[in-house]
């Protein structure tokens, strides 16, 4: 394939390039903290699929063909959010109270291939979430960025079929491994949903654009993926921002959620999935990409076609038709760093029952400056 890899851009107001999007879920419980409804409409879990994994979460995989070879703990990860902090990569991920894990479980490696479980960043849901999203049970899909040395961790709190959501961050000076939920101080929620809104507050993604101004995409089927400004000081939704921003929308009863976005020469690129995660073996994930001279759109695939009437480039197909043994990729984030940029993703299991696994995957670039999963 044609084009390569560069350096990240340099930071901009003290911001680390990030990755964005899981600790081990049983897939019963996947299907609630992953899926959501369109106009009421949710996804069901897979018929056959079990209440709990009964085999062990894999400690190595064969890859699909161009993903890193990873070992260590990498089963039962579900969108992985990513950052390389000086040696040490940290990558937090969805999860129940309970599950393996716990609450946005904490993995580090230095060498992004050998990845160790640390723990739960969060011992409970902090105690506004269970007012403002009554029965929720995990924290999911989460977002990690360091910004003038502090780190900041975002979640999303939501329970399956419904958009009365929020999405909360969490700060701190420090990220222990040896006791990942030490230092988090909760801020409190960014942005919430009602059941009368036509969005859903989940999968939040930061970034920083070229004007030095920072920004959180999200969103999750309802009327898609969306984007609002963010204080550069706080963290929090700037004060007297507009109602939020569409980016990307496919027809009901089409699947869009989990947005990433990166800056790429003078382009924007959003990354989103595509259909159906969290049914094992049966989810119907892939991911797609489109990109625009300005942060807030408009997107438009390598066809021309508007991200906003359904469009999307194919990145990362689901994998079940060319025989892999992982499918369903999506959940994405990107890596940017100066040995070349990395997708990284969660696929399904095809040989362990379908489990949640971590897929890293090199991401190359076309000589028309379009992104190629290598």
């Amino acid at each position: 394939m044609t084009g390569g890899p560069r350096s990240p851009p340099a930071p901009i107001g003290g911001r680390i390039p990030t990755v964005k999007r899981i600790t081990l879920l049983a897939l019963l419980v996947l299907a609630s903290a992953c899926g959501s409804g369109n106009g009421g409409l949710a996804i069901a879990p897979a018929a056959n699929a079990p209440t709990s994994s009964p085999l062990p979460a894999p400690s190595s995989a064969t890859p699909a063909a161009g993903t890193l070879a990873l070992i260590g703990d990498i089963g039962a990860v579900h969108d992985p959010a990513i950052l390389k902090d000086g040696a040490t990569y940290y990558l937090f991920t969805t999860g129940n109270a309970g599950n393996e894990g716990g609450l946005l479980a904490l993995r580090t490696s230095t060498d992004l291939r050998d990845w160790t479980l640390r723990g739960p960043s969060y011992l409970s849901l902090p105690a506004w979430s269970k007012s403002a999203v009554p029965g929720a049970t995990g924290m999911w899909a989460p977002d990690i960025s360091k910004v003038n040395g502090q780190y900041r961790l975002y979640y999303s709190i939501s329970t399956f079929g419904t958009n009365r959501s929020a999405i909360g961050l969490a700060t701190a000076t420090k990220i222990d491994p040896n006791a990942p939920a030490a230092n988090w101080v909760d801020q409190g929620p960014v942005i919430r949903s009602q059941t009368s809104d036509n969005f859903n507050a989940i999968d939040p993604m930061t970034f920083t654009d070229a004007s030095g101004n920072d920004w959180m995409v999200f969103g999750s089927y309802w009327s898609g993926i969306k984007l609002i400004r963010l204080d550069p000081i706080t963290g929090l939704r700037l004060a007297g921002d507009p109602a939020p921003h569409a980016l990307a929308e496919r027809p009901a009863p089409d699947a869009v959620e989990g947005p990433y976005i990166i800056r790429h020469g003078s382009y924007y690129y959003l990354f989103v999935s595509f259909d159906a995660c969290c049914q094992g073996v049966k989810s119907s994930y892939y991911t797609v990409v489109g990109r625009s001279s300005a942060p807030d759109g408009p997107y438009v695939d390598r066809d021309g076609r508007a991200m906003l009437q359904g469009g999307g480039t194919v990145v990362l197909t689901n994998g079940r038709g060319d025989g892999s043994r992982f499918i369903g990729r999506g959940g994405v984030a990107v890596l940017q760093q100066a040995d070349g940029d990395f997708i990284v993703y969660h696929a399904y299991d095809t040989q362990r029952n379908g489990i949640p696994t971590l897929q890293i995957q090199r991401l190359g670039w076309t000589t028309d400056g379009w992104p190629v999963a290598q």
